[in-house]
């Protein structure tokens, strides 16, 4: 199964899939987390200096883990269209062409799991934007690409709460 959590930053999706890694109902998965630090490194820009090649080399991640059989991971194509719509250096023409392209992605993944931000306080780790207002147009944008492109989902699904209850949550609905 292609497991995905899409949703803003500082919700806690990273802190989940590495709570999952301990599972043994997802023993037999790959796990991927989020490469930012890296990638900032080699100059690739983030947040609301994304650019279209930004863009398109998270966009190549995502799809990526996409070729692989039984994984989780914390970002999906969701979340890159949400950041390339939010982005300040990519022209309106690109952001639509862009995500038009990523869209079709995401019928690929067996579960979504949307982590919602309500009551989860924003952690600064030093890379992800630490502004309130970004983070909740990022919600705000992954919400309605979700809403928009609900036709698309296999299967998708909120997750709240503590990373506990969030596990309970997801263990409802998949069934392993």
């Amino acid at each position: 199964m292609k497991i995905g959590l899409c949703g803003t930053m500082s919700v806690g999706k990273t802190t989940l899939v590495n709570a999952l890694k301990e599972r043994d109902e997802f023993k037999d998965y790959m796990f991927r987390t989020e490469r930012s630090k890296e990638l900032m490194a080699q100059g690739i820009p983030l947040n609301t200096d994304s650019t279209l090649k930004g863009q398109t080399v998270f966009l190549a991640e995502r799809t990526s883990e996409l070729m692989v059989d039984d994984i989780i991971t914390d970002r999906t194509v969701i979340d890159v269209m949400a950041f390339a719509k939010a982005s300040k250096s990519m022209n309106a023409v690109d952001k639509h062409e862009f995500i038009e392209y990523a869209r079709r992605f995401i019928r690929e993944y067996d579960y979504v799991f949307y982590v919602s931000p309500v009551g989860v306080e924003m952690e600064d780790n030093g890379i992800r934007e630490t502004n309130e207002d970004y983070r909740d147009l990022i919600d705000f944008t992954i919400s309605n690409i979700i809403d928009s492109n609900k036709h698309r989902f296999k299967n998708l699904n909120t997750l709240s709460g503590s990373t506990e209850e969030r596990i309970e949550q997801m263990l409802e609905v998949i069934s392993l």
